[in-house]
């Protein structure tokens, strides 16, 4: 039994995500979200949000009438890139850099230890 929770466009540049979703890859759902809770970061936020989302639909799926929370782990965990605001600053003699501010799209499945 899985569960699959997507989290799009996201404020936050997929290089950063990614860091801290090395730190959960694997792990027991309890054990992930008490990494997710207590790191610093803002990544944390957002995968802890889409952590919860996954185990609740593994919780309110039809098929799943004895799924215990704490036989479930975090089987895949992954982001992708997603598109860029395009932003402009002024610099000297009238010319402009571009600024990229970049979004991502999160994936978290959740599985249970023995499928």
């Amino acid at each position: 039994m899985e569960g699959i929770a997507r989290a799009r466009y996201l404020r936050q540049s997929h290089r950063k995500i990614d860091r801290v979703l090395q730190l959960v890859r694997g792990k027991d759902v309890n054990q992930a979200l008490n990494v997710l809770h207590f790191s610093p970061t803002k990544a944390s936020e957002f995968i802890e949000k889409a952590l919860h989302s996954a185990i609740a639909n593994v919780m309110n799926a039809p098929e799943a009438k004895e799924v215990d929370v704490n036989s479930l782990y975090v089987k895949t965990a992954y982001v992708d890139g997603g598109p860029s605001f395009k932003r402009w600053r002024a610099r000297a003699r009238g010319r402009a850099n571009r600024i990229l501010k970049r979004t991502s799209h999160l994936t978290v499945v959740v599985a249970e230890k023995g499928s």
